[in-house]
């Protein structure tokens, strides 16, 4: 249940269907492409339909009956269609390879527009260095997709020997994903609030310390209790030094 639910929701909800807008809204998609696209679409939703029916009876029932005949399948009722099998045939590593760069592409861009407190809604523009001939590749194939999912303005890919601008930074395999930061961010007022944020995180450090510093605390309290407080000390830790890494490169620009 656990794979399945992870499945629908991860892969196919949160991947494959915004993945599929921008092909459907994209004036310059192919007939073949587009069709191609809404077919994978309705085809594994009614796969997945007959994968939860067992776990969730009435509704997929409701569903299928819309779903089935756009996906082509007959019968009266989920109950009585064939359980989905896999086919190892069709398994495109290649495809999965190059599904997995666009993904770790996208999530870079996420996580410096988080880390750097920058309008989600913002375009920004992108370089890339150390790609390989396969990366500019992937890129010309999937730009379209890039810049709508990570909302990017332009995609240029650095030189050797060409001088980066200052920068935040993420790998996607050994090549590096760079967005410049001069003018994307208020410097002054961001200093400000991670000074605020670290200064949070030593205080709370220092109340963990303290409290695991007690010997009758750590005597006293069960060990589960115990070693839930030295693990937020840990991610505490862990947290406190990325911001005051974060800090210092927004200080050099």
């Amino acid at each position: 249940a656990q794979a399945i639910y992870a499945f629908t929701w991860d892969e196919y909800c949160d991947w494959y269907l915004e993945l599929s807008k921008a092909v459907l809204n994209d004036e310059q998609a192919s007939e073949s492409a587009l069709r191609g696209t809404r077919r994978t679409l309705v085809q594994v939703l009614e796969t997945l339909l007959r994968l939860l029916h067992p776990i969730m009876p009435f509704i997929t029932e409701e569903i299928w009956q819309r779903v089935a005949p756009l996906a082509g399948a007959r019968g009266e009722t989920i109950m009585l269609a064939p359980w989905p099998e896999a086919n190892k045939d069709l398994h495109d590593s290649e495809a999965d390879a190059e599904f997995e760069w666009i993904r770790q592409c996208i999530l870079g861009v996420r996580r410096i527009r988080s880390g750097m407190n920058i309008d989600p809604r913002k375009p920004l523009p992108v370089l890339f260095e150390n790609g390989s001939e396969q990366d500019r590749a992937r890129l010309e194939s999937h730009r379209n997709l890039l810049e709508r999912l990570a909302r990017i303005e332009s995609i240029t890919w650095l030189e050797p020997g060409q001088e980066a601008p200052e920068s935040a930074a993420e790998l996607v395999g050994e090549m590096k994903l760079l967005i410049p930061l001069a003018g994307l961010i208020d410097k002054e007022a961001e200093l400000a609030r991670l000074d605020k944020e670290i200064g949070k995180l030593e205080q709370e450090i220092a109340r963990l310390e303290k409290k695991l510093a007690n010997e009758n605390f750590v005597s006293k309290a069960p060990e589960a209790v115990v070693q839930k407080e030295r693990d937020k000390l840990e991610e505490a830790r862990k947290a406190l030094e990325a911001l005051r890494a974060q800090r210092e490169r927004i200080a050099y620009i």
